[in-house]
This record gives structure tokens, sequence and C-alpha cells, in this order.
């Protein structure tokens, strides 16, 4: 009965233009219930979250909180009625401290540090800026920034996807907690296996309309995959088929795409060696602050490296600018997709961006050769371009999908994708690991930092494992299952180094 119900959304519905991002959605809430809001990118997860917390209006349908009807025309709206919301992107002020942060949105300062040592960052300094801050590390900031005024509904958008496994075992602790105390959760995440064992029942979006509410028990997940994709669960969990990376047994070494030797970036780095292959894709494991961010960024040619060497097609090479780096056929994916966008310009002008960057080919732009460039990526990646007038109307998962296609268009040999399926569908997964496995099937070589240790075995050939700034263990794909990954990633041996054909355990080694 609606008077036993925390919180009850019923026939929601809300378009942008001809785009109808709800189109029917409802969602019941119990006190001192973990929800999982399940859908596909594009399905109205997100938006759905936002109406809900007062950051845009819904054109149609009601909202009830404790039984009374509400209307909800702002977050501090929200704020009053008991909800509070972590987004998927940080709500933090780049160029602002995390102190002045605290003061704009009017959060207590002694709750808000508490939660942050609880939530595993124990020494925050207020005054840093937040663009210098890591995105996991601001996610965090953002929990317990919403923890700190004790909401009755905690509305959660993929808090653990861009989290390494130790900061997200914090965060779901603290969602129990929530739960032991009467108080309630919205968890919006793609990992199953957070949705099994922590959530009481799962509403599903397709389409912008909820197509069944799941009670969570054995055998629940494949219910939910059904209800998500509209198609068998098996269909969806597909493994994504390996092409040959390694070179034929007997058959003459060439140089490798790329050889990192010795690289040290800053403190965090400190010495990481590894080859990666033509053909091949090399995943690199580490928990957060690891040194991985400082590894992509230098081979980016965001930060420089203080010592070791990097080698492309057996050449060393030293980047001062990013432009460098692509020069040499070396492109970033960020992991945050709107550091790689222009959210306000269109599908294509973002793929076809980089046909008119430099200085030296400035002049008669040839669209033809352009169009069609653009056109086959889009096609190949299959992005929904409805909303193509402005990409950040676009789902996540299509989002990133443009920021591949950039450079698929623009033939970079490697790509540098720094966990790229972070907040994104189970079906957009997939068609992700594809595209990499496809790319690397034409002889391209991608390296791939995953916060999802399940990817590895799903799509890499082999896994570098960084720990406190150095390779502790290089593992083959089919080795390379979660617990091995885990071990080595908190620095503990593997129970099989050196008896497992094909491992590669010598820490700090070039493979």
């Amino acid at each position: 009965m609606t008077s036993d119900l925390l919180l009850e959304a019923t026939g929601i519905a809300k378009n942008y233009g001809a785009v109808a991002a709800l189109r029917n959605a409802s969602l019941s809430l119990r006190p001192g219930e973990v929800h999982a809001l399940m859908g596909a990118n594009g399905a109205g997860k997100s938006t759905l979250v936002k109406i809900l917390t007062g950051a845009i209006r819904h054109d149609a349908g009601t909202i009830l909180i404790r039984g009374q009807a509400r209307d909800v025309n702002s977050p501090a709206d929200a704020r009053r009625a008991g909800l509070v919301s972590v987004y998927q992107e940080p709500a933090l002020i780049p160029d602002l401290d995390v102190a002045a942060n605290l003061r704009l949105t009017g959060t207590p300062v002694p709750p808000f540090r508490k939660w942050v040592e609880e939530l595993g960052i124990p020494d925050l300094d207020m005054r840093e800026t937040v663009r210098n801050i890591p995105l996991a590390v601001l996610r965090v900031l953002d929990l317990a920034r919403a923890l700190a005024i004790e909401p009755d509904v905690l509305l959660l958008d993929e808090m653990t996807a861009a989290l390494p496994a130790n900061l997200a075992e914090r965060v779901i602790d603290v969602i129990k907690r929530q739960r032991e105390t009467g108080r309630s959760v919205i968890f919006i995440s793609h990992r199953l296996l957070e949705i099994s064992a922590l959530c009481d029942r799962a509403t599903v979006l397709r389409d912008g309309e909820t197509v069944g509410v799941v009670d969570m028990a054995p055998g629940a997940d494949e219910k939910i995959v059904e209800l998500m994709l509209g198609a068998p669960a098996e269909k969806a969990r597909a493994i994504v088929r390996k092409a040959d990376a390694a070179p034929a047994e007997g058959a003459p070494a060439a140089a490798p795409r790329l050889r990192v030797s010795g690289l040290r970036v800053g403190t965090k780095l400190e010495d990481v060696s590894f080859d990666l292959r033509d053909g091949e894709v090399l995943g690199v494991v580490a928990l957060e602050g690891q040194g991985q961010d400082e590894l992509f960024e230098a081979l980016a040619g965001m930060r420089r490296a203080s010592g070791g060497t990097i080698a492309v097609d057996g050449r060393e090479v030293r980047f001062r600018h990013p432009a460098d780096a692509i020069a040499e056929g070396l492109a970033l994916v960020p992991g945050n997709r709107t550091d790689g966008l222009l959210m306000q310009r269109s599908v294509k002008e973002n793929i076809a961006l980089p046909f008119s960057a430099p200085v030296k080919a400035w002049g008669p732009i040839d669209r033809k050769m352009e169009r069609k460039e653009v056109d086959g990526a889009i096609a190949r990646l299959q992005i929904d371009t409805r909303a193509q007038s402005e990409v950040q109307r676009l789902s996540g998962g299509n989002q990133q999908k443009v920021t591949i296609a950039r450079w698929i268009a623009t033939g970079a040999r490697t790509i540098l994708c720094f966990d790229p399926t972070r907040g994104i569908d189970i079906r957009t997964k997939r068609e992700i690991y594809q595209l990499l496995r496809d790319l690397a099937g034409q002889g391209h070589s991608v390296l791939l930092y995953t916060s999802e240790l399940e990817e590895v075995q799903l799509v890499c050939d082999r896994a570098v494992v960084i720990f406190s700034g150095r390779v502790v263990d290089i593992l083959p794909a089919e080795i390379a299952d979660e617990p091995a990954l885990m071990r080595a990633a908190y620095g503990l041996a593997r129970a099989d180094a050196g008896a497992t054909p094909g491992a590669e355990t010598v820490v700090g080694a070039p493979s």
C-alpha cells in the first residue's frame, strides 16, 4: 500500500524535443530497502534519478513521498524532503577547493570529514583544488557530502563504477549500514554481482518505461538481463571471441608497437615496464592511486616522464604535448567522457575534430573524405544519432562510442582506453568489447585500464598488474581471473607463480 512506501513515482515522462527520455516510468521504495534501478544506457535511469532529486522537471506523472504528493522543483526541495543523489559525474566545481564546495552547499564539515575517513580517504586536504583530485576520490567526496546531511533516501548513480575494489568495498559497507538504520538507497549499477549481493528488489527500465520489478533471489540476475535487453540472457552474456594476437611459434619477433621501460612519472609511478604488441589488447589492473593515471597521462603526452623510456615501433620517443603522442599514433580515450568531448556540439563535429586540428594542415578541408570517415565510424560503432544535435543528450554509452570513433576515423594505431566501460550497460559493454577485439584483429594495439576485473578475461590477451607504482605481475588472460588479479593488485604473490606455463611473474620486468 502507498502508506507503507517511503517513495512512489508513477507514470513519469520526460521529453527533450522529439526525444523521449522517459515515457512511463514507475518506481516504489520501502523504508530500509536497497533498491536497484536497472536498464540499458538510454533507458532513462539517470533521467529518473534527476527528476526525483529536482535537478530536472518531469512532464507528466506523480511523485509521492511518505504517501503525500510533492513537487520537487530543485535539489534543495529534494534535500528538504530527505532525498539526496550522487550523480554519475562529480557535482563539484573544479576551480574551487573542497572547503569552498562544501560552503556552497551548506554541508556540515565534521560529519563530512567523518564519512570521508570511513570511506577510505584518511588524509584529505580540504584546500586541494577539485580539478587536481582523481575521479575516484571525487566520487567518494560526493558521497560523503550526501551522507553528511543524513538523507532518508540516498540515490546512487553508478557509484562504484569509477572506484577500484578497495574503495568500492567501503561504499558497499556504507550502503548496508544505511539499510540497517532504516534508511533507503536507490542503487544504479551495471555490475550484476553487486546487485545480487546488495539489493532487495530491482526495477528495470527499457526505452523509458518500467518493464518489470524483480525480487532478488537465485536466478534474478538472468531475469533482469532479459528485461533490460528484451532478449535471452545467454545472448547478452556471450563471450567475446578473441583474435590471435601472439605471433606463431617460431616466427621472428617483430618490435613491439609500444615498449615501456623503467618508466617513472611524478611520485606515484616508480618503475613500470611492459610491451604492447601489434594486434593485442593488453589490460592494466590496479587499485586506486597505484600509478595508473600517471601511466596513461604520460603515454598520452599529458605528463612528462621523470625517468625511463617509451619506444614506438622500436624507436625511442619523448612526448612534451598530447599532439606529440597523437603524431606517433597514440590516442587517449579518457575515463571521464566529458574530458574528451565537446558536449554542446554534434556527434559528427566531435568525431571530425582531429581532421582540422594540425596547424600545418590548416586550409580547405576535404569534406567528402571527412564525411566518409565520420559516417563509417558512426555506422561501425552503431552510435545512436537521434539526438546528435548535442552530444550531451546522448546516453553515456553512446558518448563513449563517440570518443572512440574519433580516433578510429583518424586512423590511430594505438588506443589508450582508460576504463572505457565505466557506467555503461551490459549491451553497450559487449559492443565496446567486440569493437576493441575487432581493432586488435585489424592490427591495432589497445592498452586497456579497467576497474572491472572480469573484463580482463572477456577482452584482453594479457594483463599487467601495478601496485605501488610498479609492475608486480603480467598474466596471460587464461589465468587472469578475479582472484589472481585481486591478489596481485593488493601486492600479494600469486599462489601458482612460476608454475603456470606462459605466466610472467618477474616484478618490474618487461614482458
